[in-house]
């Protein structure tokens, strides 16, 4: 019988989950710290659990066979010093829908002006100016996996014209033109919306520096709903400041929770949403751990597999 460790500030829920999930030959022990994990789990074959929790007994836990991440991140385990000597998967396919509707949100927020006619009622003054519409503008992104192909979907409900930046796929029908390698200021060119969906890995960081904001026309608006590491702060502050681009929408951050001395709070043009846009939600992550565990079962390969070198 396999033992399942469940390392979680909600670990009772996904337990709840998981008990009602028809997983045969399965002991299942639970844990809301790394203290409990070490007086219960340490033996554990099989973990699921959020990285930044695991990671502090990762070492420890001697029967490891594979670590399901209850996210879309794995930064916690691709430091060189620890151990790979496992299968580890993370969560996909369940969050492309969220952070598509977020992404969306902004982007008609923007068009449609809302803030500005909320302010306008509060003023008591009629404002019957013309907004803006997505049709026809031009949505960059910057990655186009699992997720980047559900917000070129949406877009194209829109009736947006969409550019894609990747490494080499080009598996999305819904991009109109992609681009590759040193296109990518190019690829920033004309673009009304810039939308990084960006793994953190030492080829994304940084990626979103002064030379690619600079290529954006001063229209543009950046969204960064994948990892902050992708960004250049400083060079973003800079592009808001001196209105090279109109505005940003953040969601991420290189660190976090941002330090109260951060200049993002009072940046011109800057809204932030706090590691908000597509949270993991319990009844998701069990699905793709029951898929993955009756393959486990059977021997086969499991989906979601992490390329340590790779970081994602």
């Amino acid at each position: 019988m396999a033992k399942l460790l469940i390392l979680s500030r909600h670990a009772d829920n996904y337990r709840r989950l998981l008990e009602t999930a028809d997983l045969p030959e399965l002991e299942i022990v639970t844990a809301m710290d790394t203290t409990e994990a070490e007086a219960v789990g340490l033996d554990c074959e099989i973990v699921l659990g959020e990285p930044k929790l695991v990671q502090p007994i990762l070492m420890k836990l001697n029967n490891l066979r594979w670590a399901q991440s209850m996210y879309a991140g794995v930064e916690q385990f691709l430091d060189p010093s620890l151990r790979r000597d496992y299968v580890l998967t993370n969560a996909r396919n369940v969050f492309g829908g969220l952070m598509s509707e977020y992404v969306f949100g902004y982007l008609l927020n923007h068009e449609r002006r809302i803030f500005e006619r909320y302010r306008a009622q509060r003023e008591h003054r009629w404002d019957s100016s013309t907004t803006g519409m997505l049709r026809g503008k031009t949505i960059g992104l910057l990655g186009v996996g699992s997720i980047g192909a559900v917000i070129a979907k949406t877009a194209k409900h829109f009736e947006m014209t969409v550019h894609g930046y990747t490494r080499s796929s080009e598996d999305c029908s819904d991009v109109d033109a992609y681009y590759h390698g040193n296109d990518l200021l190019a690829f920033a060119n004309n673009l009304d919306y810039l939308v990084s969906v960006l793994p953190n890995t030492s080829e994304t960081h940084r990626i979103v520096d002064a030379s690619l904001l600079g290529a954006l026309p001063p229209r543009a608006i950046f969204i960064n709903v994948g990892r902050g590491g992708a960004v250049d702060e400083s060079a973003l502050i800079g592009a808001l400041e001196s209105k090279q681009i109109a505005g940003a929408v953040l969601d991420v951050f290189d660190q976090e929770p941002l330090p109260k001395e951060h200049p993002f709070w009072s940046a011109p043009n800057l809204l932030m949403t706090f590691h908000t846009s597509a949270p993991s939600l319990p009844e998701d992550i069990v699905r793709i751990f029951r898929e993955n565990y009756l393959r486990y079962l059977r021997g086969e390969e499991l989906k979601y597999k992490v390329v340590f070198e790779r970081g994602y």
